[in-house]
């Protein structure tokens, strides 16, 4: 029962939370730069409430529209010199998990003159600007958690900063910013969070507090799945997901991931899989392989989602995910070398070997 727990974040959740709490941004400054993707945030009317309020206060602002899917270092570099060149007082992040984590990045380089790189010390001789962040898809949960997941090129990987100074200070989160997603954005997110929940919850670092948390995200998850199959969607499914992608960024901010997102990297980096959809396709494996360490939390976590086996489970993500890349026999080694070189491979469960990330690649992509 040894644990600390805290989350930095102020959340307003709700529908017109911008709208019913505006009176928020102008204990932040004169001065806001909006850091966000060319599309999320017009398309999902975010963009349009947040720039209402700030006019409304007379609070100058610029936006920074140049994220990428998979935000890199020179990416958050460009953003921070976007931001010191307007003289930001804060960051207003719009948009899925990429302009989100790209937001706490540049918030820490537009204060402290330092390369990229060395974001990944976590140490900032200056606090990053305060951030309020604004989510428009249900699965990363940046929005309430430091981290800050960065393409590096020079690792053809995927790597993560964040220190109690990089949670955004406010998050609005209005399940009407999530109308606008697709439906493979909407499953791949839901994935994503699904995971969030389901690797901090089975993980060496899982707290009593965070499995509260993990398990109440889960049981959600577990009543959206028939919506996700049949792609039925209503404003309150929406609500939920969102929930959900909350709750289960609130488990990582404590207990980190494990083998699946660091599997799932690769895929991303080198075959340009969504996050959400390239953790989903390994889950199925991943429960096989850690079922005799986890077995109580394994059939816990088949019982909240209301099926019957690993294997039923398996069915149900195969429907949403109906097509998986091949993989041949040396990009599974590459890619397997490349997951045992990420930290959450430390807190996964069982402990784990080179050799038991090939047999999960070997098991969930055929090779080709």
């Amino acid at each position: 029962m040894n644990f600390k727990f805290k989350i930095g974040t102020k959340v307003l959740f709700g529908r017109e939370c911008v709208k019913e709490n505006k009176g928020i941004f102008k204990d932040f400054g004169k001065r806001a730069l909006f850091v966000t993707g060319k599309n999320s945030a017009k398309a999902s009317g975010a963009l349009k409430d947040v720039i209402f309020v700030l006019e409304e206060y007379g609070i100058d602002y610029e936006i920074y529209d140049r994220v990428l899917n998979n935000p890199t270092l020179e990416n958050v570099k460009e953003g921070a010199e976007a931001a010191r060149k307007f003289n930001a007082d804060f960051i207003i992040g719009i948009g899925g998990g990429s302009p989100l984590d790209a937001s706490k990045a540049v918030a820490v380089l537009a204060k402290n003159d330092i390369e990229p790189v060395d974001l990944y010390k976590n140490v900032f001789g200056n606090k990053p600007l305060p951030i309020i962040a604004i989510p428009t898809t249900a699965g990363t949960g940046s929005e309430i958690t430091p981290y800050s997941i960065l393409t590096r090129d020079d690792m053809k990987t995927k790597k993560s900063f964040g220190n109690e100074d990089t949670f955004p200070v406010v998050a609005f989160i209005d399940a009407r910013y999530t109308e606008s997603m697709s439906y493979e954005t909407t499953v791949d997110t839901a994935l994503d969070a699904f995971t969030h929940a389901l690797e901090g919850y089975l993980g060496r670092r899982s707290t009593p507090v965070s499995d509260i948390l993990a398990v109440e995200a889960i049981r959600i998850f577990g009543e959206c799945l028939q919506n996700l199959v049949e792609n039925k969607f209503d404003y309150d499914v929406r609500e939920k997901l969102l929930y959900m992608s909350m709750l289960g960024g609130m488990v990582i901010s404590h207990t980190g991931t494990t083998i699946i997102h660091g599997m799932g990297y690769s895929l991303t980096y080198f075959k340009d899989i969504p996050h959400g959809r390239a953790n989903g396709m390994l889950v199925k494996e991943y429960l096989k392989y850690n079922y005799e360490a986890a077995k109580e939390k394994i059939d816990n976590v088949l019982s909240l989602l209301g099926v019957a086996s690993i294997e039923a489970l398996g069915e149900i993500i195969d429907r949403l995910i109906p097509t998986k890349p091949l993989l041949t026999k040396e990009e599974i080694e590459l890619y397997a070398g490349l997951a045992m070189k990420q930290n959450s491979t430390l807190s996964n469960a069982r402990t784990v070997v080179k050799e038991d990330m090939e047999e999960i690649f070997k098991n969930t992509f055929k090779d080709g």
